[in-house]
């Protein structure tokens, strides 16, 4: 059943905080004293219009007790210097990582918010530099940014994508060595809204996660079903105003699916 409902927001993520980290998660909290399971992710993973995204079927599945501390549009930035994550992980049986985009990430060409990824803050002298003919003051968000810049010269851009695929691989590869513990990392398809594996401005490429090397357990990937057929967003929570934004994403039966394969490897590594 789809909820269209007038209002500020139809769903409540019940959301709370963990230690003294800054970051709003999405609840119920959980107690960190009995044993669990801890995801890191971006939209997908936050479970945004979902009643029962991914991480709490995988609870309902494994019966461990699942913390979800994904963050909505995040980028591998804001979980590098978030010591409270970093505990929750290394507290974890398993960490789950969804691997996420390399857009919303600080770089040598601009600079984003350090907890919401896809906020552009600045350009930096070589961009301005590298497209003299861009006013910056123009951008808000990072997608509408590195759209632009590659709309104006395709070349020119390859210069950004490597240089944010290279920032990539350093960030990722820190991120987890961080984390301690088993890490599966979770590649899901694109969601269209900054975590892109594939098809994107900045794709995270097999070669790229190749290039992490020995500092997770195992990779699961999940094919996305969004847009796949017109009874996709069966079951998703929004408003009116929500709904072109619901469209871009999974619904619930690929939250299903996502548990169902991630369920054995949970339960072979723990």
């Amino acid at each position: 059943m789809t909820y269209d409902v007038l209002g500020a927001g139809a769903l409540d993520y019940l959301p709370c905080h963990y230690g003294a980290s800054k970051l709003v998660f999405r609840g119920p909290r959980r107690d960190l004293g009995a044993p669990y399971v801890a995801f890191l992710g971006g939209t997908q993973t936050f479970g945004k219009f979902i009643e029962q995204p991914y991480p709490l079927k995988v609870e309902h599945l494994t019966g461990v007790t699942s913390v979800n501390l994904g963050q909505v549009n995040a980028g591998v930035e804001v979980y590098e210097q978030e010591a409270v994550v970093h505990e929750i992980a290394q507290g974890a049986r398993v960490t789950v990582v969804e691997v996420l985009g390399a857009v919303n990430a600080s770089n040598l060409f601009y600079a984003v918010h350090p907890r919401r990824n896809d906020r552009f803050l600045r350009a930096s002298r070589q961009l301005k530099q590298l497209y003299p003919e861009v006013d910056f003051t123009q951008f808000h968000f990072t997608q509408h940014l590195v759209s632009h810049l590659q709309r104006i010269d395709a070349d020119r851009f390859l210069l950004v994508r490597r240089m944010l695929q290279r920032g990539w691989i350093r960030r990722m590869r820190q991120l987890l060595k961080k984390l301690g513990g088993p890490v599966v990392l979770l590649r899901l398809g694109a969601d269209r809204s900054g975590n892109l594996r594939c098809g994107g401005i900045a794709p995270v490429t097999d070669n790229m996660i190749d290039a992490l090397g020995p500092v997770f357990s195992a990779c699961v990937e999940m094919p996305d079903n969004a847009g796949s057929g017109s009874g996709h967003m069966q079951g998703m929570v929004y408003n009116l105003l929500e709904e072109d934004a619901a469209k871009q994403l999974p619904g619930p039966e690929f939250h299903s699916d996502t548990a169902e394969t991630l369920s054995p490897v949970l339960d072979r590594l723990m």
